[in-house]
């Protein structure tokens, strides 16, 4: 996907993700444009303490930003005089939250910032992940470390091998096990629910009431009816992806409360009617790629519109992606408001109305710095 990072005005550039964007160039003969658009060219603010002028903020009007040392500043009352950058006609909306990523699966922090992605969850990775962060600075993570699995459970015979299952025979060695991972820094527990070898239920409770009492969530692969019924069961509080398998009205009604991650393109839509369902019941809803199994690095189009068949409107996909998963995970990226991190998107459309555009954006600022 190439992302379009325009300079605004009546200048346009575009670059490809990782690359700078190219010094505005007039559209025209040189001499038919005004000196003062290049000269805003040069000095058009890319960090530092800066306004942005004339865009709609969503979810607040048509209002002046103030980014300083890499916060919002002030939204509405604007000093004057600050360097600015002219975005009329169009809108600012908050960097997304990816609530299921894998990053030392296909290690794309710098991407995905790139991409307007300003956090993620990280969903299953070594332990060494949890202390030896690889992700930029910048990049807000949320990480689990290792699933908690059973002996020769999954993933550890699949694509997780290497690390990324924390296998375990007991209730016992299970509690013991969620402490390690809250004491290396993991803020969220995962545990997938399978066929065995599996965790037996007894096991899996074991899990929830230790995460729960180091006031951590936890989260389960349950792909399948029964699977997604075990962990309501046994008190998981999200799926890490809405079931493939259409799900009988009462595991339904199990999740009402609760939340689940979409993730809908990486079973090419087969979970839409599921994910539809659930969030009839009452679930909190909320956007995830699994990147790493996989390939997207940006904010995708595809789950976007997949979004859409599940019959989200724009709104409940723009809170799927930003002030949604920022509540849930307890994170300050994701929404926009003084005293919070500058970490947003400028795009062409309102996304309420046209949420396609989240996708596509035409300037990305992480923590107060142009990407």
């Amino acid at each position: 996907m190439v992302l379009r990072a325009c300079l605004f005005g009546l200048v346009l550039s575009a670059c490809a993700p990782g690359r700078a964007p190219e010094a505005a160039r007039p559209s025209g003969p040189a001499e038919a444009q005004p000196a003062a658009i290049e000269a805003r060219a040069e000095v058009e603010p890319r960090g530092g303490h800066f306004a942005i002028r004339g865009a709609e903020v969503v979810g607040v009007g048509a209002v002046d930003v103030e980014v300083k040392d890499g916060r919002i500043a002030a939204i509405g009352a604007v000093p004057a005089g600050l360097p600015e950058l002219r975005a009329s006609g169009k809108w600012i909306a908050p960097a997304v939250i990816d609530s299921h990523v894998h990053l030392s699966y296909l290690p794309a922090g710098r991407r995905l910032l790139d991409g307007g992605v300003a956090a993620v969850v990280d969903l299953a990775a070594p332990l060494a992940a949890l202390t030896e962060r690889e992700a930029p600075p910048e990049l807000a993570v949320v990480a689990s470390g290792p699933m908690i699995t059973a002996p020769g459970g999954y993933p550890t015979r699949d694509w997780g091998r290497d690390g990324y299952g924390l296998e375990v025979a007991d209730a016992r060695a299970a509690e013991q096990a969620v402490d390690a991972l809250a004491d290396a820094g993991a803020r969220v527990i995962k545990v997938p629910v399978t066929d065995a070898p599996a965790l037996t239920p007894a096991t899996l409770r074991a899990i929830v009431t230790r995460a729960h009492a180091r006031e951590l969530k936890v989260a389960a692969h349950a792909l399948f009816d029964r699977h997604a019924r075990t962990a309501a069961e046994a008190g998981v509080d999200v799926l890490a992806h809405a079931p493939v398998e259409p799900l009988k009205e009462g595991t339904v009604q199990a999740w009402a409360g609760r939340a689940v991650i979409g993730t809908l393109s990486a079973f090419g839509g087969a979970a839409v009617e599921n994910f539809k369902k659930l969030r009839g019941a009452g679930a909190t809803v909320l956007y995830g790629t699994d990147l790493g199994n996989t390939q997207i690095t940006a904010i995708s189009g595809e789950e976007i519109d997949l979004l859409l068949a599940a019959g989200l409107d724009g709104q409940a996909i723009v809170t799927a992606m930003t002030t949604g998963p920022a509540e849930y995970w307890a994170i300050e990226q994701g929404t926009l408001r003084e005293g919070g991190p500058a970490s947003f998107m400028i795009v062409a459309a309102d996304p309420r109305v046209t949420p396609a555009t989240l996708a596509e954006p035409e300037a990305v600022f992480i923590a107060g710095v142009r990407r």
